[in-house]
């Protein structure tokens, strides 16, 4: 079965989505900005999802994690927990 390691960072705006996201894009530290902005109980290790298999996460979200481009930030995507990015760091 297909699985993956991914990290994501959750807050509630999509407005502090994007400003993370330029964060990140400026070279800021994914673990730390999660850390400090999460409000996914992930955000204690840094973001880290740990071993995602197909199916666990809500619909969009697991399409992010099994189809879009490894290493990227992925997001602002809407959940109804909030609004996430998302990094897939390995997929097999």
């Amino acid at each position: 079965m297909a699985s993956a390691l991914a990290r994501h960072i959750l807050v509630k705006t999509s407005e502090e989505a994007l400003q993370l996201k330029q964060r990140l894009a400026k070279g800021d530290d994914f673990g730390k900005l999660a850390k400090k902005h999460s409000s996914c109980k992930s955000g204690r290790r840094g973001g880290d999802l740990g071993d995602v298999r197909p199916g666990q996460m809500v619909k969009v979200i697991d399409q992010v994690i099994f189809k879009k481009a490894l290493l990227e930030i992925h997001g602002p995507i809407k959940t109804q927990f909030g609004f996430h990015l998302v990094q897939v760091m390995f997929r097999d």
